[in-house]
């Protein structure tokens, strides 16, 4: 109930966040119910069937992972002192949050139920037919407790793993004292810092080249992400080879079944480099004599590493995949069903407003620090140039990036 009070009283933009999350839930279990109905329709051949609900694990994660980030962002679920006075800590926010996640996709899971059911013709209107009635299998009863497992699917995937991701941390007890160490300039800041970030309570380093900061730990997913993109590559150039056929849902056909599972471990390993790789770019700003301008984008860049690199490495892994398709099928002019362009979409626009709300949940983070600017009378132009540069800085380093993932997955399967 508390749960339904919080989503009702949210503001208008997480409102909308929280039906965009509805939508692409509805739109994963619409496949899913998709997927059931081919392999109502097609009984004997089940190998076809289990190769469609393969390809409806990239929508199911595309959802999820854009779950967990709106949960991120729903400034109803943080941490307050009003709320710890009534007894609402870290663990009751935390599990508000994961409800609130799966009413939105329950909500959706529905609506994809309602709109399966209605294309069926089990409700009153007008059913839809013509050739894509084989997925729907409207002349087999459904099973409800299929039915029931595929529509719960994302509810409880995106419900838990926000509940994993917003779980509370447990605190770093008080070190000791040193004797002496009460002196003339106590150190209160400190506390203002571990909730606004590293230099929120000293702009002034911010700005100043002559006084660097302390620098940030770089994280350490590159060797990993480095090494499972490899085997990524490597297992699709060896799926180009030989294996069975694996279909899109819908009319489109791709190559074997392992360049699926290629393309997922190509994906992983993007999103495992992608923090180091923006963290790099940071350090590169700030290289070789920096002004003012660049010593700011470099350091708000490397403090943002973590947020904004993972969403931004499973855009490029999205982006090199469908340029690797394009590139593969150029010629052949594929025909695209109904289905295979509602996945491609949910995967695209999941990732993109993913990588959006981040975004969004960067610049929350660093309202405390750009109001401290602002304060010491540093222009707007400047902090949007700083933006700009940031942006500029990452294009530069993953465009080339995802071009060159892109063409080493496309060249084994042109041959």
């Amino acid at each position: 109930m508390l749960a339904l009070r919080l989503a009702r009283g949210a503001h208008f933009l997480v409102q909308l966040r929280r039906l965009l999350v509805a939508a692409a839930s509805a739109g994963t279990g619409f496949l899913l119910l998709c997927t059931l109905g081919y392999a109502l329709a097609h009984p004997d051949p089940s190998a076809g069937a289990l190769l469609r609900l393969l390809w409806c694990l990239a929508p199911v994660a595309a959802t999820v992972h854009f779950a967990v980030a709106v949960a991120r962002t729903d400034p109803g679920t943080r941490p307050r002192p009003g709320l710890s006075a009534v007894g609402l800590g870290p663990g009751q926010l935390m599990a508000i949050s994961a409800v609130t996640t799966a009413l939105s996709t329950t909500l959706g899971s529905v609506l994809a139920l309602l709109v399966f059911l209605h294309l069926r013709g089990d409700l009153p209107g007008m059913p839809f037919d013509g050739d894509p009635a084989a997925f729907l299998a409207s002349d087999h009863p459904l099973p409800l407790p299929a039915t029931l497992t595929l529509l719960l699917l994302v509810p409880l995937a995106a419900s838990s793993a926000s509940a994993v991701v917003l779980r509370p941390r447990g605190a770093r007890p008080p070190r000791p004292r040193r004797p002496g160490a009460d002196g003339d300039s106590p150190r209160e800041p400190s506390r203002t810092r571990a909730k606004s970030g590293p230099y929120a309570d000293q702009p002034g380093r911010l700005l100043d080249p002559q006084q660097p900061a302390a620098p940030l730990p770089t994280p350490g997913g590159l060797p990993w992400g480095t090494a499972v993109l490899a085997a990524g590559l490597a297992v699709e150039a060896y799926a180009s080879r030989s294996g069975p056929g694996l279909a899109l849902p819908g009319r489109f056909t791709g190559g074997p079944a392992r360049v699926f599972g290629g393309w997922s471990l190509t994906a992983i390993g993007l999103m495992l480099a992608a923090p180091a790789v923006t963290h790099l770019c940071g350090r590169l700003l700030q290289a070789v004599r920096p002004g003012v301008l660049r010593l700011l984008a470099g350091r708000v860049l490397q403090e943002e590493a973590r947020r904004i690199g993972r969403p931004l490495g499973v855009v490029c892994a999205v982006a090199s995949g469908a340029y690797a398709m394009a590139t593969v099928y150029s010629g052949a002019r594929p025909s695209f069903g109904p289905l295979s362009t509602l996945g491609a979409l949910l995967v695209a626009g999941c990732t993109l407003a993913t990588l959006l709300t981040a975004a969004v949940e960067a610049k929350h983070a660093r309202a405390d620090t750009t109001a401290a600017l602002l304060r010491m009378g540093a222009p707007t132009t400047m902090l949007r140039g700083a933006a700009l540069l940031r942006a500029g800085a990452l294009l530069a380093a993953f465009g080339p990036l995802t071009w060159v993932v892109a063409e080493l997955a496309a060249v084994p399967l042109v041959r």
